[in-house]
């Protein structure tokens, strides 16, 4: 597992690295409006911060990633002094006149640039708040640029929200996924194009999965503290062992994150199957070929995720499975 940590991509070959498409995705205004209508998302933010108005009152604030600035905006109305909210994409106009819009263009600054090319007007700020989970948590990469602001503007004692990140895992039974997706390559308009399969199945599927399909007690993988964490860290392998809780056929195996945040009054953002569904939805890792498992069986492994050598918002992802006399060792790819 550690050689894979250290080795190139297995789609490297198919990157073109001019085209980091990045930027320019996040300046279309469905993208904002999808987070924007995510409850889960955006209410769990809204609460940590105005459920919170004691930490933000007086306080200088960094908003990481802006978007269209509704973060800098709670944090505003919550009483902060003021808001530098860093948005390099085109989005960031947009953002200015909502600001505008609100009056509160005295109390939030728009930066349209890469956080990692700023200069604030100030030298430390009191608090980061930022929305920078992707897909399975770490896709996009932009917890390293939140590193990198926390790094050198965070005050000693300063807050991040969130300030803790979790990933945890556990077994899937996603029978009809197979049937609708997966068979249907053998037969296309009378052609086989069962070759399909192989990519297909080293892809990671972002998709929402029901309660019921969940075979397993939960695993935690990960756990990020956004104090500490550093970007080296971001690269890592875990083991994992999952209890199963019924006689079933088990597809592969469905990953979340759960995200924490400061303050008395706590707030949890939970990707969690058996939460409401948000917009990131859960990652699934499916296998070629399904296990039948018993109640109370152990599926044990490592799971790595690493980010892409060519282009860092993408991940690369291994899994090593045992259970009884299999061994599985494969490879899954997230872009």
């Amino acid at each position: 597992m550690s050689e894979f940590l250290r080795s190139d991509s297995i789609l490297s070959n198919l990157y073109n690295p001019e085209h980091d498409y990045y930027y320019n995705s996040y300046s279309y205004l469905n993208v904002h409006e999808e987070m924007l209508k995510d409850h889960q998302r955006t209410l769990s933010y809204h609460n940590a911060i105005m459920n919170n108005k004691h930490l933000f009152e007086n306080k200088i604030v960094l908003d990481v990633g802006a978007g269209t600035g509704i973060l800098s905006m709670f944090a505003a109305k919550a009483g902060a002094k003021h808001v530098y909210a860093i948005e390099y994409s085109s989005i960031a106009d947009i953002a200015q006149n909502i600001v505008a819009t609100n009056k509160l263009s005295d109390r939030i600054t728009i930066i349209k640039k890469k956080a990692e090319e700023t200069e604030l007007p100030v030298d430390k700020v009191d608090i980061i708040i930022s929305e920078w989970m992707g897909y399975m948590l770490l896709f996009e990469g932009m917890l390293d640029t939140v590193i990198f602001c926390r790094n050198k503007w965070l005050r000693n004692g300063g807050l991040m929200f969130p300030e803790k990140a979790f990933l945890e895992m556990a077994a899937v039974n996603n029978s009809e996924w197979r049937l609708g997706n997966l068979m249907y390559w053998n037969n296309v308009y009378g052609f086989d194009f069962s070759p399909v399969k192989e990519h297909i199945l080293n892809e990671a599927v972002v998709n929402s999965i029901d309660e019921e399909r969940i075979i397993s007690t939960p695993a935690h993988v990960a756990m990020f503290d956004l104090y500490t964490v550093q970007p080296e860290q971001l690269n890592f392998f875990s083991g994992f062992q999952l209890k199963t809780t019924r006689r079933d056929y088990c597809f592969g195996f469905v990953v979340w994150f759960d995200v924490y945040f400061p303050g008395h009054v706590p707030t949890i953002l939970s990707t969690s199957p058996l939460d409401e569904n948000t917009h990131w939805k859960q990652t699934i890792l499916y296998f070629e070929e399904p296990l039948l498992v018993d109640k109370d069986n152990i599926i044990q492994g490592l799971i790595g995720l690493k980010k892409n050598r060519l282009n860092a918002r993408n991940l690369d992802i291994k899994l090593h499975v045992k259970f009884k006399r299999v061994t599985l060792d494969k490879y899954f790819f997230l872009q």
